[in-house]
């Protein structure tokens, strides 16, 4: 069993309520530290000091969407086992209000939309000193009926999970919670390329709950049942990518029920095949990536997952946004 603390008392809670704060009222910026560093998902560069990250981060999205503010479904927090350590938050948010403004390059609807976000926050004297935040732009696009990418699997907004308990949760069982997600994820590398499987992902001893809930980003979508997770999401990326490497995580969480990895970048691969209507580039590629779970009787039962999909098809050459503007 993994050695990790439980989450420092209210600590989690004082995060998200700073940030909940932050989100509606710029001017209420004491949850970022004054020399904190963001890595921002695509098309924005890492950001460092609190100044330049309300202005180039929460400002553009305050502009953007009338009433904006966070609705989250998950927030967790602990130690982080790799080898950075600290203390981290994690969320899987919504950042909602009227897109009645241009957001780095994307035309407004003048309507309700929910732009999901997967947040990582290391914590240091009640502060954030450090995020890594990938907000899903392509699902943002297609929203507005301008998708960049086709869909493998059911676009869906993000559920909540099915248990309603994912904020700030009894943190008993974090342990638990991640020595079954690293159990999985040190398996998962290993495929069939005839059957796309896995050892010890399903069946008597597998990690994964056999009604599992899939969520995927945008140009993915969403998928139920491991058969439906391979056809909708695995078939197709081991096809394109069918030396991908991943796993380079700079963080590991584990808290109650949940646990939470990312990597940045966490993978490497080859595109080899074509992929979401791109030919085969034979570039070398990276992705970041956060993944985020919750467990029930010893199985993982729902991931929740967010993909750095602007950057990745940056480097084949695709500007996703100017790609959704010409569908104008």
């Amino acid at each position: 069993m993994l050695d990790i603390h439980l989450p420092s008392s209210g600590l989690r809670e004082e995060i998200r309520s700073g940030l909940d704060a932050l989100f509606k009222d710029p001017e209420q910026a004491d949850v970022i530290a004054a020399d904190a560093v963001f890595d921002l998902a695509w098309p924005l560069p890492q950001t460092t000091g609190q100044g330049k990250i309300i202005e180039q981060f929460v400002a553009p999205l305050q502009a953007a969407f009338t009433g904006l503010h966070r609705r989250d479904l998950m927030f967790i927090g602990g130690e982080n086992i790799r080898s950075e350590g600290g203390f981290w938050c994690t969320a899987v948010t919504h950042y909602v209000g009227n897109f009645d403004a241009p957001l780095w390059g994307i035309s407004p609807s003048h309507k309700l939309s929910f732009l999901r976000a997967g947040e990582f926050f290391r914590i240091e004297d009640g502060q954030i000193i450090k995020a890594r935040i990938i907000f899903d732009l392509p699902d943002l696009m297609r929203q507005i009926g301008r998708a960049p990418l086709p869909s493998l699997g059911n676009e869906i907004t993000f559920p909540a999970p099915a248990t309603q308990d994912g904020l700030c949760p009894d943190p008993a069982g974090g342990a638990a919670s991640l020595t079954l997600v690293e159990r999985m994820l040190a398996s998962l590398h290993v495929f069939d390329p005839r059957t796309m499987t896995s050892p010890e992902q399903t069946g008597e001893h597998g990690t994964w709950a056999n009604d599992m809930m899939w969520y995927g980003p945008g140009g993915i979508g969403s998928s139920y049942l491991w058969d439906g997770f391979v056809k909708d999401h695995r078939e197709a990326f081991l096809t394109a990518f069918p030396d991908r490497k991943g796993g380079n995580h700079y963080c590991r969480i584990g808290d109650g029920a949940y646990a939470a990895v990312s990597g940045w970048p966490s993978m490497t691969m080859t595109h080899r095949g074509d992929y979401l209507g791109v030919p085969a580039t034979g570039k070398s590629l990276t992705l970041r990536v956060m993944d985020f779970y919750r467990t029930a009787s010893g199985r993982i039962a729902e991931n929740w997952v967010l993909l750095d999909y602007g950057e990745l098809f940056d480097q084949m050459g695709i500007n996703l946004i100017e790609r959704s503007e010409a569908l104008r």
